[in-house]
């Protein structure tokens, strides 16, 4: 199943994808995706039996999910990402946060904040959590716990994370920066998500070529590790790190400017279109 949102910012609708040309309309459900997600789906496949598929209309396709309870994030999570960086693969995963309302659909603009100067990109895949999770004893439980994955960019501004002292959540809070979608992908329909391509282009030029088999810390242990630390509830996103071709890892670094436009995807998951503005 792909979940989406679709829509003008702040009046986003709930859909499920059925196709390229239609949807299913499943806004009047509420939050059942989370709270009971055998009878979401067997509403929605009920609706598509009787015939209630709707065309796409050209709408603004906004993040799969309302702004959530927390952003999590994970560095330096590819092997070959931390070489690029000259850093060390992390003995466990290193943790950050990003606001929650940094969160926008997959094709809106990004936004430059005030004072960057050295503005990033990475693709990345992202997690889904579809049950409140404490603690978790395995990767079963965990498994058990995730709703979808779905495509993130990790938009950067490595000046204000890494040159201003201080955390890196700094460097990663801006307006605009976790475009997430096109839709949520649920684990039925991925055979193997240590298996997955990502690639992102900057002007036509592809910068991010990568992997999730050169993942230190593989999906399920994220959540089995994040769970000993934190309760994650449900719609909780987790972007768990990028493949190599980040600006910073680039000489010269080709930093973002406005006017430049980034595309990206994952391998059965979608692609996204930002164009970069100038900052407010």
């Amino acid at each position: 199943m792909k979940l989406m949102r679709i829509g003008d910012a702040g009046a986003e609708r709930a859909v499920v994808r059925v196709d390229d040309d239609g949807y299913v309309d499943v806004s009047d459900l509420g939050d059942r995706f989370f709270a009971a997600p055998e009878e979401f789906r067997e509403a929605v496949d009920a609706r598509i039996a009787a015939g209630r598929v709707a065309p796409f209309a050209g709408e603004r396709i906004g993040a799969p999910i309302p702004r959530p309870h927390q952003i999590v994030c994970i560095g330096l999570n590819y092997r070959d990402h931390a070489a690029e960086t000259g850093q060390a693969v992390p003995d466990e995963p290193i943790l950050f946060t990003k606001s929650p309302n940094t969160l926008v659909g997959p094709n809106d603009d990004v936004r430059q904040p005030r004072g960057s100067t050295k503005l990033d990109w990475e693709v990345e895949l992202g997690i889904v959590i579809g049950r409140r999770a404490g603690y978790l004893e395995d990767h079963d439980a965990a498994r058990a716990a995730i709703a979808g994955w779905v495509v993130c960019n990790d938009i950067s501004e490595r000046a204000f994370q890494i040159e201003r002292g201080g955390q890196w959540s700094k460097g990663k809070s801006a307006e605009t920066f976790n475009p997430a979608g096109p839709w949520l992908v649920t684990p039925d329909e991925v055979p193997d998500v240590s298996a997955l391509g990502l690639w992102l282009d900057v002007n036509g030029v592809r910068r991010q070529t990568g992997s999730t088999a050169t993942m230190v810390f593989d999906p399920y242990e994220i959540v089995r590790y994040l769970s000993q630390f934190m309760v994650l509830e449900p719609g909780d996103l987790i972007n768990t790190g990028t493949p190599p071709g980040v600006a910073m890892g680039l000489d010269p670094s080709p930093w973002l400017r406005p006017g430049d436009v980034m595309e990206l995807g994952i391998d059965g998951l979608g692609s996204q279109r930002q164009t970069v503005v100038a900052a407010r």
